[in-house]
């Protein structure tokens, strides 16, 4: 009887783990904090295509956008974490904290384990094509001489652009006047047109724009120079040691998920990393292929909470 108890043990044990093992069992759902057409949703949607090829499941974006991603957060924060439910995040993630302190209900941090980014689009400082500047240190000459004549465009108070743009200054010593707009398009509108000087976006935002001569970069805020733009030279390379202000689009699951599941999403972003259609399709985005994972994408998590925090404070926005 004790050896059919200790079969019996062992049974349901090993019909655990194999049931555990078989990860994805049903459809996985990707909440992206942002409407349908946006680069986070793009990319989500790129993954979940190749991810549900790969494994034959169902993989699913829901959009939830509002809030600055706040509402799509704070969902799969409190979703089960059975790696099911995912968070298709951004880099505006890092600055939720900074923007909304006590306001929100979940750890931007503790409540989520990080698990890859997909691709980082990165970030450029543009000007329109009748700027009189040659270059990045000629730009500087020009603002350094005139403080605060000079107005940079971003998406609005607290966005990336601006928070970009406020990281630059104080790495460089410079000071812009700030001109916050609605969105994304009406800050590119307002450069093109000529109403402001300059903005610091991000490549994909501006890649269009780029091609077709209606405004110019003068430099790229990457450790190296990008290949699909080789002869722009990075902030690095004019000078301006330490900017970085890249943007990444990555996956993060709900605090307690397997270790089995956040594995096997692991390999499915890497292998969508070293899939050459995919890595195609990213770069026509105006996207590099980026796949920081574990460990290494939660330091980056932390030291960006804590760059957008002091950066929030400097500039006065309460939260």
């Amino acid at each position: 009887m004790l050896y059919g108890m200790v079969l019996s043990i062992l049974s349901v044990a090993a019909a655990t783990q194999a049931r555990a093992e078989e990860y994805p069992a049903q459809p996985v759902k990707i909440v992206v904090g942002f409407s349908a057409g946006g680069p986070s949703d793009v990319v989500n949607r790129a993954f979940a295509n190749f991810a549900g090829t790969r494994t034959g499941k169902n993989f699913i974006v829901e959009n939830k956008p509002g809030a600055n991603s706040t509402i799509a957060t704070q969902y799969v924060s409190q979703a089960k974490p059975d790696g099911y439910t995912l968070l298709g995040a951004a880099t505006n993630h890092t600055m939720i904290p900074a923007l909304y302190g006590n306001r929100i209900k979940f750890d931007v941090e503790k409540s989520f384990i990080p698990i890859c980014t997909f691709a980082k689009s990165p970030t450029v400082l543009v000007v329109g094509p009748s700027f009189p500047v040659t270059g990045l240190n000629d730009f500087l000459a020009k603002v350094r001489k005139s403080p605060g004549k000079f107005s940079a465009a971003s998406a609005g108070v607290g966005s990336s652009g601006h928070f970009a743009t406020a990281l630059f200054e104080k790495i460089a010593g410079v000071h812009f006047n700030h001109i916050p707009y609605n969105g994304a398009a009406p800050a590119i509108n307002a450069l093109m047109g000529g109403q402001v000087d300059m903005s610091f976006a991000t490549l994909a935002s501006v890649l269009s724009q780029v091609g077709s001569g209606r405004m110019k970069i003068l430099a790229v805020a990457s450790s190296r120079r990008l290949q699909s733009l080789p002869d722009v030279p990075t902030f690095e390379e004019e000078g301006i040691k330490g900017y970085s202000a890249d943007a990444w689009y990555g996956l993060l699951a709900p605090a307690g998920t397997p270790q089995n599941a956040i594995a096997v999403l692991t390999d499915y972003v890497k292998a969508f990393q070293a899939d050459p259609a995919a890595r195609k399709s990213l770069k026509s985005l105006g996207l590099e292929s980026d796949a920081t994972c574990g460990s290494a994408f939660a330091a980056e998590i932390k030291n960006e909470v804590a760059t957008y925090t002091e950066l929030a404070k400097s500039l006065g926005l309460k939260n």
